[in-house]
């Protein structure tokens, strides 16, 4: 019995990445070696900033939903294809397919809302200084942070509803190396117009304006700063918001690259290297894009590793 809004087929083939099967081992231990360094840079991030009281600010409760984020987003997706490529057991079933797809979209968009509310922090101590505090305050951050994990929720939510209606008939090769929703809607033989049309609408208003809002964020602090120029005010605008930006930079820029480059009959391997980007590269930089550029977290790493040190030598 098969019903038009009734799922045919019980499990996808993910056919993972477009690499030679000569190098199949080198990349399953390349893939590896940067799981591992996400994982653990990522937790030392969030390890120190749960013990160092100092770093308990604002900008530093952001960061540490923000490595955590990184961490799940590469969590969701990495250990199935290293699976799949010490396996080569291609195969994934429809539910565990829909989940995987419902927390990457949950995380991905997670890492897009919090490099907003990071610029605007960085915004308000930088143009408001004085009242840093009041306007920062912990009752507005954990409000913002609830709020924002409720939208993603709800946004991962609606897309795996949707899906849930289609139905999937005879070919179940995906191509791509996880449940990425557009990879999923083109096996679908029932109309995924509904489908499209909320993609487009929400890659607007979570991809999109979540970029305007940084730019006008930054724009404002450039604006502020150049009203009073001094070397002292640049050196600031950089310290401030040098890892912020370096970590904007890496996570829209792969998008908007992917986005206004010509398009070509590769756009599937295209859009796969922009996915590993970031999904891989990306939440593997940014603890060493933290830690590099941020005068407090390497305080706080040395503060630890002299009390580890001290406590061994008693």
């Amino acid at each position: 019995m098969t019903g038009n809004n009734q799922t045919v087929i019980s499990q996808f083939l993910l056919l993972g990445l477009p690499i030679p099967p000569e190098h199949q081992h080198l990349f399953y231990t390349l893939f590896l070696a940067m799981y591992l360094t996400t994982v653990l840079g990522n937790l030392i991030i969030i390890i120190l900033i749960l013990l160092d009281s100092h770093l308990h600010t604002p900008m530093y409760l952001f960061l540490s939903n923000l490595s955590f984020s990184d961490l799940c987003l590469s969590s969701v997706t990495m250990p199935k294809l290293l699976q799949n490529m010490q396996t080569q057991d291609l195969s994934i079933t429809y539910e565990v397919c829909l989940i995987q797809m419902y927390f990457f979209m949950i995380f991905a968009d997670m890492e897009s809302f919090l490099l907003v509310v990071m610029s605007y922090d960085r915004y308000v101590a930088i143009c408001f200084p004085l009242h840093y505090t009041s306007i920062m305050s912990p009752k507005l951050c954990v409000c913002l942070l609830l709020s924002l994990w409720l939208l993603t929720t709800l946004h991962g939510l609606m897309h795996t509803i949707l899906m849930v209606r289609l139905s999937f008939c005879e070919n179940n090769e995906i191509i791509h190396f996880f449940c990425e929703i557009s990879a999923i809607l083109k096996l679908a033989c029932s109309d995924t117009y509904i489908n499209e049309l909320m993609i487009f609408i929400m890659s607007c208003l979570i991809g999109i304006i979540p970029f305007l809002l940084i730019v006008m964020s930054y724009a404002k602090i450039v604006f502020s700063i150049l009203k009073v120029p001094s070397t002292q005010g640049i050196h600031k605008l950089f310290s401030t918001c040098g890892s912020h930006l370096s970590v904007v930079s890496l996570f829209y820029g792969t998008a908007i690259g992917f986005y206004l480059s010509p398009s070509t009959n590769n756009s599937t391997v295209k859009e796969i290297i922009m996915v590993i980007m970031y999904t891989v590269v990306t939440p593997m930089l940014n603890p060493f894009i933290y830690t590099l550029r941020n005068r407090d977290i390497k305080e706080a790493l040395i503060q630890v590793f002299c009390n580890k040190k001290n406590s061994l030598q008693w």
